[in-house]
């Protein structure tokens, strides 16, 4: 198994841990943002799927999944301004799958190579694809611990 595959195997492996947390929270407790945070539970997870969507299809110069609007509301930088509906948090668990599944299929057919070299504010410079998702399980795994240091203040 390629070096590739076995990353994305790990980021699916995340986000079904992502959505087995997520799966025991209530909207109202997404919604939180407890004191010493700036943003939501909710918020943390929307920005791994939006995370994902910037580094692997936006460097690789594809369309996101994801819409406009919920790169805005969730990119880097960004700050937890409006509730998440119970329409959000459908969508939230359908695309925390659906992104890995399709980035999976598109990596098949070639159609996320190569990628335009990008330096993460980590000081990390994102080359290749597997770089891209090295740094992705990174980045979800700091998000996870977030979220699960929250989920004791909500």
């Amino acid at each position: 198994m390629d070096q590739l595959q076995r990353a994305l195997e790990i980021t699916r492996t995340s986000r079904n841990l992502h959505l087995k947390v997520l799966n025991t929270l209530t909207l109202e407790q997404l919604n939180k943002v407890p004191n010493g945070y700036r943003n939501s539970l909710f918020w943390n997870f929307a920005h791994i799927v939006v995370t994902q969507q910037l580094l692997v299809y936006r460097l690789a110069g594809a369309a996101t999944i994801v819409s406009e609007e919920w790169i805005d509301l969730y990119k880097k930088g960004s700050v937890f301004t409006e509730a998440a509906t119970a329409e959000d948090l459908n969508l939230l668990k359908k695309l925390l799958l659906e992104t890995i599944d399709k980035t999976e299929f598109d990596l098949k057919n070639g159609n996320l190579l190569p990628i335009n070299p990008y330096m993460t504010s980590t000081g990390y410079e994102l080359k290749s694809m597997e770089d891209v998702f090295q740094f992705l399980n990174f980045h979800e795994g700091i998000h996870l611990g977030y979220i699960l240091a929250m989920k004791k203040a909500v």
